[in-house]
């Protein structure tokens, strides 16, 4: 049996069914402003590629975390 998903994880699935891509494919977007804070990243997604705060949000903490950059 799995473990239900938390955090900003458990926001993935709505996030692959809103825009149509799944989350792996958001974390090599964000590869492109890598060198941006949180937010600017956050703000990215949201002007660049329509995205709601939540889901930008959700996404940039995972790439973050996954790339071991702390929130600034």
């Amino acid at each position: 049996m799995s473990e239900a998903v938390t955090g900003p994880r458990s926001y993935f699935p709505s996030i692959e069914k809103k825009y149509g891509h799944p989350a792996a494919h958001w974390m090599t977007a964000l590869e492109a402003v890598a060198d941006k804070k949180h937010l600017e990243q956050v703000d990215w997604l949201k002007t660049e590629h329509g995205m709601g705060h939540g889901h930008a949000n959700a996404l940039v903490a995972v790439f973050r975390a996954e790339h071991g950059q702390q929130k600034r």
